[in-house]
């Protein structure tokens, strides 16, 4: 595997933290030509079928029940509605006027007016470190708004939908019990969408305005929601997560930069190139809200994009995503327990291969540890960082764990760079490294996350 600890010209990622990280690009900073140079729409089929809806359910029962999962149609149609949108989106912006079906707009209109429920559920006045009880009224409101916003914009053809499709409407935007959101919330919203191309009330030509519209409006609201409500990230590892609430918005928005992008992956930890694209790019709409919430060092609270930061080619960066998607949300019992299954969705084993990235190689792994600790996370050799799938190994940073060279250390003796040891977070022994999966909130994903197989 390819080492990523130096950049293109060699220097390090330590010597990089002293010196500019992108100088702001004198042209556009895409350059396309008309039309867009993106992939053809026909690469993923989202196939219509007529349905008996149901009341969707929770199936995914116990971890035995994941395998089950992976190896459903459901599974491989979630993937590759990612991988559709993503498709469409290439080389393009957020900002674009481009045309929204109607159908589409009237969706985002439903996200519109849950936005203005939060206007008659005001955070309260309290010292809270999360979880205002004022987002229990706003979701009180949310769930009794639903169903009829939902039948009010289906044609009558499709209003029976509506019995489906509510569940997964009402599971997008958080927990009402611990005030909480993760990715299990998001890929429930994303399974909400699927859903409709998979009825038909949107259609192939409606992929580029959800992807860049539709979904901006989502992450826009949760955002909101997280805000004024100080939601707590559900089943968050801290610095070992790609982000505390999102994962695919960073797909999407590696998606966007695969083509003629003349920004890198390196400009990642810059303030103000997130600043500045967060109106064009998911991924940088991400990097600017973690900027905005987070404090300190760059590479200590978002080690993992910090890592990501070294990677040459936002083609590596989506796929890595994909793969590390799979291996550290999709495939965790404790995230997909709480996802639900009816008609549209279900765990009917599929009959053909999957066709993602990585799509032939099993996306779990076993853990490993000595007898006695239960289920430890496999951990790289002293002076090894750990890898994120797709992307090869990672540059050795320094950060709340081990030891490396800091940069403008004044009167500090060079001592050179000293071996990392990956140990668990403070506070945590080794046995509580990995949590009980009959007690994790929803959405826990594993400090696995950072020992993947290539």
């Amino acid at each position: 595997m390819a080492d990523l600890r130096g950049d293109a010209a060699g220097g390090s990622r330590v010597e990089q933290l002293e010196q500019p990280v992108l100088s702001l690009p004198s042209g556009p900073l895409l350059k396309r030509t008309q039309p867009p140079d993106c992939p053809p729409l026909n690469q993923f089929k989202i196939e219509v079928k007529e349905y008996s809806f149901v009341v969707p359910t929770k199936q995914i029962t116990s971890p035995d029940r994941v395998k089950v999962w992976e190896e459903s149609q459901a599974y491989h149609d979630y993937l590759e509605f990612i991988m559709a949108i993503g498709e469409s989106i290439a080389g393009r912006r957020i900002s674009e006027n481009i045309e929204i079906s109607e159908n589409c707009q009237k969706v985002m209109g439903v996200l519109e007016n849950f936005k203005k429920l939060t206007d008659q559920a005001p955070p309260q006045d309290i010292q809270v470190r999360y979880g205002n009880p004022a987002y229990r009224d706003w979701f009180d409101s949310l769930e009794s708004n639903a169903s009829p916003l939902l039948e009010n914009i289906l044609p009558e053809n499709l209003k029976s939908a509506s019995i489906e499709l509510t569940p997964y409407l009402i599971d997008s935007f958080g927990n009402r019990t611990r005030i909480d959101y993760g990715t299990g919330h998001e890929m429930t919203f994303v399974m909400f969408v699927c859903s409709l191309f998979k009825i038909g009330f949107l259609a192939d030509s409606d992929r580029l305005a959800v992807g860049l519209k539709l979904f901006t409006a989502y992450f826009d609201l949760a955002r909101h929601l997280q805000t004024i409500y100080r939601m707590e990230p559900a089943g968050s590892m801290g610095v070992w997560n790609l982000d505390d609430y999102q994962f695919v918005a960073f797909i999407l928005g590696a998606a966007q930069l695969i083509k003629g992008a003349k920004i890198k992956p390196k400009c990642i930890p810059d303030p103000e190139m997130a600043e500045m694209l967060q109106k064009d790019f998911h991924f940088f709409a991400c990097l600017s809200y973690i900027h905005k919430v987070k404090s300190g060092p760059f590479h200590e609270h978002s080690n993992q994009l910090w890592n990501i930061s070294a990677v040459q080619l936002w083609s590596k960066v989506f796929t890595g995503l994909i793969k590390m998607y799979r291996a550290e949300v999709l495939c965790k019992f404790p995230v997909v327990q709480h996802s639900l299954f009816g008609s549209i969705f279900n765990l009917e084993k599929s009959t053909r291969a999957l066709n993602v990235p990585g799509g032939d190689a099993p996306a779990r792994r076993e853990p490993v540890g000595p007898p006695g600790l239960g289920s430890m996370p496999m951990m790289p050799g002293p002076g090894v960082m750990p890898m994120m799938p797709g992307l090869g190994s990672m540059p050795l940073m320094p950060g709340p764990v081990g030891m490396s060279r800091m940069p403008d250390q004044k009167g500090i003796p060079d001592m050179g760079m000293a071996p990392c040891f990956m140990v668990p977070p403070r506070g945590m022994t080794p046995q509580s490294v990995m949590p009980d999966t009959n007690t994790v909130p929803r959405d826990e994903i594993s400090i696995s996350s950072i020992a993947s197989k290539p």
